[in-house]
């Protein structure tokens, strides 16, 4: 499969598990209507309607399109990665019981693993 070509930055945070500053990524602060892809191999991630403003200063989702999301042990053992079930890219993590939406759930993503798709 061919992957998106990447910048060192995002080879850091997508290959390599790193993590953009909270308030610099440019889908933190989005409104648009429309789906979220992953920035390495273009499959639908997040509809933009799974996004809430969590005031962390990192895209937040409280869903998921079905099957895209792989959630995995993190290596700090207290967290819990998510990456992209098609490619593995690193996407963030996942908290739960936070209380911040009705599914209870946050997806915590970083701007640079993300692209996005308008809804025309």
């Amino acid at each position: 499969m061919a992957y998106n070509k990447l910048t060192q930055e995002e080879k850091r945070v997508i290959i390599d598990k790193g993590t953009e500053r909270s308030f610099t990524g440019k889908f933190w602060n989005h409104h648009e209507n429309g789906m979220y892809l992953c920035r390495q191999c273009n499959a639908e991630l997040f509809p933009s309607n799974t996004k809430f403003d969590s005031g962390t200063g990192w895209p937040s989702f409280d869903d998921s399109v079905e099957g895209a999301i792989t959630e995995l042990p993190d290596a700090d053992g207290r967290r819990i990665e998510i990456v992209c079930s098609n490619c593995g890219g690193h996407l963030g993590h996942v908290f739960r019981g936070e209380g911040m939406t009705e599914k209870n759930t946050r997806h915590c993503v970083n701007s640079i693993s993300l692209d996005f798709v308008a809804k025309k």
